[in-house]
């Protein structure tokens, strides 16, 4: 399973001052915030303050998280401004002063690098605004700052330690601090599940949006390619690369979703992308008549079964007809997606390389690679490179072995794969677990994870993948993926909003120092 997809903190945080009345944000929904300043009983101001105030208390201090890797310094000038509008009678909508964290290979116009986690681009300033970033801003959301990740979205190595980077180190898991907070949008999952921000953004090539989140007991995203623009995010594959939001529920997803998405014209898969409002159609009722397909996959352990079953059983209670799905054989496509990756890689990162300022000396992937070799102490204490540099020997784009893996890895995925057991079974969606438990975070092997994972098929295909709580599994969370076929993010985001409203599956971390071995096994709390 490969799920690819601090700097200046200190002296941010010292200047936040305690607010004499606490503004409680744990656990607090994007609708709560918004009726608490809608009300005046608080402002954007207070709310922001308050995310700082537990950041510094949580994540680098107390549990410590290292989920974020860079404060704003202008977050709090921001909400200040936001509250002005809202005092003079303009509110831009739902996400009106919501601070919102964005993963740091992801570029923001404020005064934070973008780094992808790596010291090779420490320097990248831009001073200019990913387009879904200025969707968001246009939304009305303050940007709190950055979150950790692993390294280059965890595609430097076949043997790396999920959320680690030389620049934000280690992410920890909020469940069990012991544990994987999965990649490679790490921090995303563990802030948002620690409530240092009301949702944030992840991004995913194949795994790293659903897997951190589902691991951090999270509602996590990935639309149909090219619904949110990839322009200026720190590309892997312009086949598979897809930011996505992470939320607590699937209506703040959904509401993070409608101001992210919408066409730009820097990025030619979006053409067709349409702005509209996901969460005008989540129903309680979105489940019944609906035909679903049941995936059973090989090597699910006792607890995560009894999850499974007891999330299907939610499932037909909301009036779903459930049939089991065997999935095909789909012989060649992981080697197939790992060329694509490799190839798209050394052109897409060369290309993005190309545009960052001149502070940054790194310019190609050789030059990345390099850099690396000379920095090894920092850069690569635990894993090495290897698919850098095989990325690096790549024939290019128009190699015609890169051009039939494209097309072999697309169909498998897609026409033979998805497509093929909806119609066969004649079903809307697919549902299986996203991912088992949480393993050990491991610094000498690496990730060591060898149950079922839900990630590659929609990823390659480009299809809608939404993961929902199934509660706790020996302490620690696991996810319900929802899959549908190529633009079907509505039906997605409704079937997993029905389900999420009777499950009440969800259960806030409590930052053991391991798994609480046998707590949620009494069934859904």
């Amino acid at each position: 399973m490969r799920c690819y997809g601090w700097i200046g903190l200190a002296a941010t945080t010292l200047a936040i001052a305690t607010p004499a009345t606490a503004q409680r944000v744990e656990e607090v929904s994007i609708d709560q915030l918004q009726a608490q300043m809608r009300a005046g009983a608080t402002d954007s101001v207070a709310v922001t303050r308050a995310y700082l105030a537990r950041i510094a208390a949580m994540d680098r201090a107390g549990p410590t998280l290292r989920s974020v890797i860079a404060l704003n310094p202008d977050a709090l000038q921001q909400a200040a401004a936001l509250d002005a509008e809202r005092r003079a009678g303009r509110v831009r909508g739902p996400l009106h002063g919501v601070p919102i964290l964005i993963k740091d290979n992801i570029e923001t116009g404020d005064r934070v690098a973008t780094t992808a986690g790596s010291l090779a681009l420490r320097d990248n300033f831009t001073g200019r605004d990913a387009p879904l970033v200025a969707y968001l801003r246009r939304a009305g959301a303050v940007i709190l700052g950055k979150t950790n990740l692993s390294e280059w979205a965890n595609i430097r190595s076949t043997r790396s330690m999920s959320g680690w980077s030389a620049v934000g180190g280690l992410v920890r898991n909020p469940y069990a601090l012991d544990r994987t907070a999965c990649g490679s949008s790490s921090g995303s999952g563990a802030a948002v599940a620690a409530s240092f921000a009301a949702a944030a953004v992840g991004t995913e090539t194949d795994g790293s949006v659903v897997c951190p989140s589902s691991i951090n007991g999270l509602v996590g995203f990935k639309p149909t390619l090219g619904l949110i623009s990839r322009s200026r995010v720190v590309p892997i594959s312009h086949s598979q690369d897809t930011p996505g939001p992470m939320a607590r529920s699937v209506r703040d997803a959904a509401l993070l979703l409608s101001a992210m998405a919408g066409p730009d014209a820097t990025d030619p898969a979006t053409a067709r992308t349409e702005v509209r409002d996901y969460v005008a159609g989540l129903s309680t009722d979105a489940l019944k008549g609906r035909r679903i397909g049941v995936i059973r996959p090989q090597g699910m352990t006792q607890p995560l079964t009894r999850r499974f079953d007891a999330a299907l059983a939610v499932l037909r209670a909301g009036g779903a007809t459930l049939v089991e799905v065997t999935p095909p054989k789909l012989d060649g496509l992981g080697e197939a997606e790992l060329l694509v990756l490799q190839t798209e890689l050394k052109a897409d990162l060369n290309t993005y390389l190309a545009t960052t300022p001149a502070a940054v000396k790194t310019r190609t992937l050789d030059q990345v690679i390099a850099f690396n070799r000379a920095n090894a102490p920092r850069e690569m204490p635990f894993f090495e490179q290897e698919t850098f540099e095989a990325a690096a020997k790549t024939g290019g784009l128009k190699d015609p072995a890169y051009r039939a893996a494209r097309a072999k890895s697309l169909r498998l995925a897609g026409a033979e794969g998805i497509d093929a057991m909806l119609k066969a079974a004649k079903v809307d969606l697919l549902v299986e677990p996203t991912y088992g438990a949480a393993w050990l975070s491991d610094p000498v092997y690496g990730d060591q994870y060898g149950g079922p994972s839900a990630s590659e098929l929609p990823a390659v295909a480009g299809y809608p993948h939404l993961t929902v709580p199934m509660g706790l599994a020996q302490g620690l969370p696991v996810g319900l993926s929802l899959i549908g076929t190529g633009g079907a993010d509505q039906q997605v985001l409704n079937a997993g909003y029905a389900y999420e409203q009777r499950a009440q599956a969800r259960i806030a971390p409590r930052y053991a120092e391991r798994a609480e071995v046998g707590v949620g096994l009494e069934g859904v709390r």
